[in-house]
C-alpha cells in the first residue's frame, strides 16, 4: 500500500478529475435533514401565500354573497338580478320580520332545545360509557366494547329503525329528534382511549382515600379531558343543529319541524314561511333576501362556537386517537 493511500482518510470521498470534492462528514456529526424539514425560500412562502389566499376566497366569497343579499331591499335584488354582491341600501328588515315570530322563530328555538337538551344527554351517556370502558376491572367490560365495536359495522336498517321508533310511540315526539342517534361509538372509543391515559396512580390515590367512581370521574377525569369533552361535545352539538333526516322522518306536525327542515321548504321547495306571505306578495321582502336570511340563521351558531373550541381539536382529537 503506497503512502497516498495510507493518508487518505477512510471516509473520505473519492471524486473524478475535476469533479469537486464533498467535504468529508465527521462519524458523529448528525446526519443530514430530508428537503422538506429544510426552511421554505422566498419563492415558496409566496406560493403558499398566493394558494391560501385563493383559497380564503373561495370560501368567503359565496359567505359574503349570502350575507350581503340578505341584507339587501327589494329593489337593490331587482337591478341585481338575483345575488347581490355589491352592498347598497342595507336593511335589516328580513331578519326583523323572521325573528318578530312564525315559524322560521318557532323552528329556531326548536333547533336550539333540542340541541341543548340532545347535547347533554349524549355527553352524559358517552362519558359514563366510556369511563366503563377504560376501567380494566369493570363488569364484562371487554364483552361490552365487543358488542359497540359490531354495531359500528352491521346496522339494523332505516325500517326496522323506524318500526321501532313507532312502537315505541316516538313519532310526532321530540324525543324522536334525539333518541335515535344519541350515542356515537366512535365519540365514546375516543373519550375511551383519552380516559385510559389518565395516570391510574392518580386514580388510584383518589380511591384509597375513600372516593367512589363517580366521585373519581367528576372530580378527577373530566378535569384532566376538558380537551376531548369540549370537541365530542362539538361534534354532537353540529350534529344535532344541522340534522333533518329525523325531522322528515318522525315529525307529520310542520309546527314541530327544526330549523333545517323549515330551510329546506324555503330554499329549495320556494315555500314561504307562516308570517311573511303577505309581506313577499306585497313586495315588502324579496324571497331570495329570505332565503339567504335563514341560511344565515341556520349557520351563525356553529360559525360562532367553533372557534372557542378549535383550539382542543389537536390536543382533545389527535392525542386521544393515537395514544389509544
Amino acid at each position: 500500500m503506497s503512502t497516498t493511500e495510507r493518508a487518505t482518510p477512510p471516509d473520505s470521498v473519492r471524486t473524478a478529475p475535476g469533479a469537486p470534492v464533498r467535504a468529508a462528514r465527521h462519524p458523529w456529526s448528525a446526519p443530514p435533514r430530508p428537503v422538506w424539514e429544510e426552511p421554505p425560500a422566498g419563492t415558496g412562502l409566496a406560493a403558499k401565500a398566493v394558494v391560501l389566499t385563493a383559497a380564503c376566497l373561495a370560501v368567503l366569497f359565496p359567505l359574503w354573497i349570502v350575507v350581503v343579499t340578505s341584507l339587501s331591499s327589494m329593489k337593490t335584488i331587482t337591478e341585481a338580478g338575483g345575488l347581490v354582491v355589491v352592498p347598497r341600501d342595507l336593511t335589516f328588515i328580513a331578519y326583523q320580520e323572521l325573528l318578530s315570530g312564525g315559524q322560521v322563530q318557532r323552528a329556531a328555538l326548536v333547533s336550539l332545545g333540542i340541541t341543548v337538551v340532545g347535547t347533554l344527554f349524549s355527553m352524559t351517556v358517552s362519558v359514563l360509557c366510556a369511563y366503563g370502558l377504560s376501567r380494566p376491572g369493570s363488569l364484562a367490560h371487554r364483552w361490552v366494547l365487543a358488542m359497540l365495536l359490531a354495531t359500528m359495522f352491521f346496522g339494523a336498517g332505516l325500517i326496522p329503525t323506524y318500526l321501532l321508533v313507532q312502537a315505541l310511540g316516538l313519532t310526532d315526539s321530540y324525543l324522536s329528534l334525539i333518541l335515535p342517534s344519541a350515542v356515537s361509538i366512535f365519540n365514546i372509543l375516543v373519550l375511551r382511549a383519552f380516559f385510559m391515559n389518565i395516570s391510574t396512580e392518580l386514580i388510584d390515590s383518589a380511591r384509597i382515600d375513600g372516593a367512589g367512581d363517580l366521585r373519581i370521574l367528576w372530580k378527577i377525569v373530566m378535569p384532566l379531558s376538558r380537551a376531548v369533552i369540549a370537541v365530542i361535545a362539538l361534534f354532537y352539538a353540529v350534529g344535532y343543529w344541522s340534522a333533518w333526516f329525523n325531522a322528515s322522518l318522525y315529525l307529520s306536525d310542520q309546527s314541530m319541524m327544526p330549523l333545517q327542515n323549515v330551510m329546506i321548504q324555503i330554499v329549495q321547495k320556494q315555500e314561504p314561511p307562516t308570517g311573511l306571505g303577505q309581506a313577499i306578495k306585497t313586495n315588502q321582502l324579496s324571497p331570495l333576501s329570505v332565503q339567504m336570511a335563514v341560511m344565515m340563521l341556520a349557520l351563525v351558531p356553529v360559525a360562532v362556537i367553533s372557534p372557542f373550541v378549535q383550539k382542543h381539536f389537536r390536543k382533545g382529537m389527535l392525542t386521544g386517537a393515537v395514544k389509544g
